[in-house]
């Protein structure tokens, strides 16, 4: 039969209560106690119900990642950073997509948490700078955290890393090698990080001298199509991009996929450069020559900012890498 928190108790020598502060983490546990009843659950095969758990307190032991993202490779390392930080912690995660556009959106949020009772709440970005979400949050007073915040940097702790010099070290990059005329693929208009991209782009070129030229930036979507759409239009220009860096190593595959078409050989005469490091830059050929954003970490983070449950704000900023591989050289001639 399986163990009861009962057993737990008679066989660590201590009363349910005491192994109801252990299972929930509380403090006030002497060490010892505390090992004395981690190792009847060991001995036992003790694995607690998340029912049981609730009913023996206010928590739900149940966290919610909220976020609204047309990359399914950046979505993929995000979940896979907040469930890790949960899985140690016994608390569950739901991963909960939404339309940051929707006039709903509030009220979604708000039923979301009324109906799971969730302890806390992720936002990923464009949701962490969702003002009706924010509100939302503060009123009710439910903690939470922000990936990637663009604003209102001191309303709660948030993780993100440097957009801004991550464009400017890859845009550097491609400069570094002679190109002249560099394409930019701007990202979403919904993410702040995609107005950061683009001034580091465009810092990286006056610091060199180049002029900045309005004809080689291209919106984007942040998806595959976004991608190909924008290096159709960078392509036909009389005097096309020697290279082209998209915000997002989505549309930079998509930014690929017309260069194979139309028989332009990648990175003889076009290099091709992206942004996150997901699985698909090295899925693609050739491999691309990308940004390392620290994704799953900064999903990890996040959450464990949120268990860590400090009184003040916090802001922690990780480091990126620029990933050099067959997708960009020096331009011909």
């Amino acid at each position: 039969m399986r163990a009861t928190i009962s057993d737990v108790a008679r066989a660590a020598g201590v009363s349910i209560k005491t192994v109801s502060r252990v299972l929930n983490k509380e403090r006030y546990v002497g060490a010892a106690t505390r090992e004395r009843v981690e190792a009847a659950m060991t001995a036992l095969n003790f694995s607690p119900s998340l029912a049981a758990r609730t009913l023996a307190g206010s928590r739900s032991f149940q966290i919610a990642l909220i976020y609204d993202n047309h990359s399914p490779f950046y979505i993929h390392q995000i979940q896979e950073g907040v469930w890790a930080r949960c899985r140690q912690e016994g608390v569950r995660m739901l991963a909960q997509p939404v339309d940051v556009a929707s006039p709903t959106l509030a009220r979604e949020v708000g039923g979301l948490i009324d109906e799971t009772r969730v302890d806390g709440i992720v936002l990923s970005s464009p949701v962490t700078d969702a003002a009706p979400v924010l509100a939302e949050l503060e009123r009710r007073g439910i903690p939470f955290v922000r990936i990637s915040p663009g604003t209102n940097h001191a309303l709660t702790s948030s993780v993100f890393m440097d957009d801004a010099q991550a464009a400017d070290d890859m845009t550097t990059h491609l400069v570094n090698l002679g190109h002249r005329r560099i394409g930019f693929v701007i990202g979403h208009p919904n993410h702040m990080a995609s107005d950061q991209r683009l001034f580091g782009y465009r810092r990286a070129l006056d610091r060199a001298g180049i002029a900045y030229e309005p004809e080689l930036v291209r919106p984007g979507l942040f998806d595959f199509a976004s991608g190909a759409a924008a290096a159709e239009a960078l392509l036909a220009l009389p005097a096309p991009p020697t290279a082209i860096f998209a915000s997002n190593d989505d549309m930079a595959a998509g930014v690929l996929a017309v260069a194979h078409d139309r028989g332009i050989p990648v990175p003889a005469r076009l290099s091709v450069a992206g942004f996150d490091d997901t699985e698909l830059a090295r899925a693609v050929w050739p491999p691309l020559t990308t940004i390392r954003q620290p994704t799953r970490d900064l999903a990890y983070t996040a959450a464990s900012l949120l268990f860590e449950k400090s009184d003040g704000v916090e802001h922690r900023r990780l480091q990126h890498d620029l990933m050099t591989r067959g997708s960009t050289a020096r331009p011909a001639g």
